[in-house]
């Protein structure tokens, strides 16, 4: 069994780089299906990302990694390529169902268990399959499996998501890209992580717009070998920042972005935490009179739900009653 041993009693100082995103990454990754050679920076070596590269090695790509540089490429092999995602791979990774588009598109057709298998209950996929279906997918699930197929191939349209999904967008992005025509997403999910999956789509060839919550995608595209570095990861940046407010003397968090996590700054600042803003880093200082405060979580550029629990540590220290 594995266990954590923490000598407590010490504060942070010093500086830390931060890592690349998690969740840029598995969008990225699933993307590459389209692709005949894709090299990637800044990859977070985490388990969910080595079970996308297992799922896209089963596909059919090869895949090299450089753990030293944190990089890895992914290249077409000579093997005949396969539509499935099976769910040994997909049952840990909610993030499988991302290959669901890329699969349909490139292949006209695909077989991707969901993430629960044969699981009874209410399943995450539902805004997946709405959206592909509205680009021309049949889809029936049968075993535990999502059964996808356009004969013809996907074709441009306009999606209104009912309600705002990240996972459900990306895969529209994805698959709209490689459809026949325009593609008008519209109630998009906005976060920085399906900005940067567009920056790399567009740096590709594609021609992908957006505006507030709407998103053009013009499709037919033909990919090109492409190079990208993942953007910086929001969550491990809030997790430092609150983990220096609550004890930490001098803090440096390089590589990032300060704009994209503006809300979280100014939220800590409200709470008494002193913090400087630099271009691409952020100094926390040692912070003793933590003030309370109410915060409400909210999709982006709202504050992250993923950074709640951290929150509420800090607001221990608080003078007060503070509410999420």
């Amino acid at each position: 069994m594995q266990k954590l041993i923490i000598k407590g009693k010490k504060n942070l100082f010093g500086s830390i780089k931060i890592s690349g995103s998690k969740n840029a990454t598995l969008p990225i990754l699933a993307s590459t299906i389209l692709f005949k050679k894709v090299s990637l920076k800044n990859v977070p070596m985490v388990r969910d990302v080595f079970t996308m590269l297992e799922l896209l090695r089963y596909i059919g790509f090869k895949v090299k990694i450089n753990f030293r540089k944190n990089s890895l490429s992914i290249s077409k092999s000579n093997l005949k390529l396969n539509p499935i995602a099976p769910y040994k791979l997909v049952k840990t990774m909610r993030a499988g169902v991302l290959v669901l588009g890329p699969l349909l598109s490139k292949f006209k057709k695909a077989k991707v268990s969901l993430p629960g298998g044969c699981a009874i209950g209410t399943r995450p996929v539902d805004l997946h399959l709405f959206a592909l279906k509205k680009l021309g997918a049949k889809i029936r699930i049968k075993e535990g499996y999502i059964h996808a197929s356009a004969l013809n191939g996907l074709r441009g349209g306009k999606i209104k998501f009912p309600s705002i999904s990240v996972g459900a967008t990306e895969n529209a992005i994805i698959a709209a890209t490689h459809a026949i025509g325009r593609t008008i997403l519209t109630n998009c999910a906005i976060e920085p992580e399906i900005k940067d999956l567009i920056k790399f789509l567009n740096k590709s060839g594609s021609k992908i717009k957006y505006e507030g919550r709407k998103i053009i995608i013009e499709g037919s595209v033909e990919f090109k070998n492409s190079n990208h570095k993942i953007m910086f990861d929001r969550i491990e940046a809030g997790t430092y920042l609150i983990a220096s407010a609550l004890i930490g003397k001098k803090m440096n968090l390089i590589g990032i972005d300060p704009k994209i996590i503006s809300e979280e700054i100014r939220i800590l600042k409200k709470m008494g935490v002193k913090i400087k803003v630099f271009q691409n880093k952020i100094t926390v200082f040692y912070s003793p009179n933590i003030k309370n405060q109410n915060i409400k979580t909210a999709p982006y550029p709202g504050f992250p739900t993923d950074l709640q629990a951290q929150m509420m540590v800090l607001m221990t220290k608080a003078k007060g009653i503070s509410k999420i």
